[in-house]
């Protein structure tokens, strides 16, 4: 990794767990920036109206890799959790990586989400005899800072009614859900790049950010360091989702700013700037890409990604959208991009 100019690393086959795509113009914008760096990403299906037919699957997957324009870039298709039938489940297997729970209203464009986790149970069990994981935006409606230990006691019912579902934790952000996920051999988990490295009081500590307002919302620094931990040591039922979302300016800067960080352009060289700073980079290959192959059961295009410990300033915009930390400088960088 070492030469005699700088340190480098290459990762190989790197993956997005947890990818924010939106569709039309906002789709062919960001779909390149992900498939720059990214051997595949699995793609999240909250559009209007929502990915919950095969139909409007296949369209959706077709649309992105046109807009991607690599043949070494997966989208790993998911369908919107609603009530499905054995017969609609057994002919979108093929085709998709899971199926994705969102609490209503609990986040963007969850308007048609689960209001109720005991009428999602008929679905679940049929996920479960097909091998179909379950991946869930685990929140409740309570106090924003207390949403994701709520509905740890969901997690924990869910894991223990359905033991042979695979469930994934989607952007977990405490310290509490690590725990958790130690103590069910079913449960897996995603974590963004943010909450590796933000907390709360970089979103409103002081002068308010709003492009690092996501949800869940950023939490303490307990929880930043429990979650630093785990990925930089390689937690093998942790791996990479960086949920990037990305969200015109206007929408972000107003009132009412929508709920989003973007970061997938800049995932890889703040992700290597964390664990350089923890001496574990002989670790970020099992976080980006490793654990994800084995907990899904997949193989991504081959794609070799060189990063260099070489500053690099993260641009304003990206078109219209701003990304984390715009303006800031970092001290690596993906070589040749």
């Amino acid at each position: 990794m070492t030469n005699d100019l700088m340190t480098t690393l290459t990762l190989h086959s790197p993956l997005d767990m947890h990818l924010h795509l939106r569709q039309d113009a906002m789709l062919k914008a960001v779909a390149p920036l992900s498939a720059e760096t990214f051997a595949g990403a699995v793609i999240m299906p909250n559009l209007v109206p929502p990915v919950d037919s095969l139909e409007r699957l296949k369209w959706y997957r077709e649309e992105i890799l046109a807009a991607a324009g690599r043949e070494d870039f997966a989208p790993y298709m998911t369908l919107f959790f609603r009530a499905y039938t054995r017969e609609e489940l057994e002919a979108a297997k093929p085709h998709i990586i899971g199926i994705k729970l969102y609490p209503a209203g609990i986040t963007t464009n969850s308007e048609g989400g689960v209001s109720q986790i005991d009428q999602a149970e008929p679905t679940m069990r049929l996920m479960e005899e097909l091998g179909i994981p379950l991946m869930i935006h685990g929140e409740s409606n309570g106090f924003v800072m207390d949403r994701e230990a709520e509905f740890l006691t969901i997690y924990r019912r869910l894991a223990e009614r359905f033991p042979r579902l695979k469930i994934v934790m989607e952007h977990i952000t405490t310290a509490a859900a690590l725990v958790l996920l130690n103590e069910f051999e079913n449960l897996h988990a995603t974590v963004t790049v943010q909450h590796l490295i933000i907390t709360l009081d970089d979103v409103a500590g002081g002068m308010l950010n709003p492009h690092l307002f996501c949800k869940p919302i950023a939490k303490r620094p307990e929880d930043r360091e429990a979650l630093a931990h785990a990925a930089v040591t390689a937690h093998p039922k942790l791996c990479l989702g960086t949920d990037s979302a990305p969200h015109p300016q206007h929408k972000k800067e107003c009132c009412g700013c929508a709920a989003g960080v973007f970061t997938a352009p800049i995932a890889l060289q703040l992700l290597a700037g964390l664990f350089d700073e923890h001496d574990a980079l002989d670790r970020l290959q099992a976080f980006v890409s490793d654990n994800a192959r084995r907990i899904y059961d997949v193989t991504p295009p081959a794609k070799a990604v060189t990063l260099a410990k070489k500053p690099f300033t993260i641009p304003a915009s990206y078109g219209e959208v701003v990304p984390m930390w715009a303006g800031r400088e970092i001290p690596w960088s993906v070589v040749g991009a």
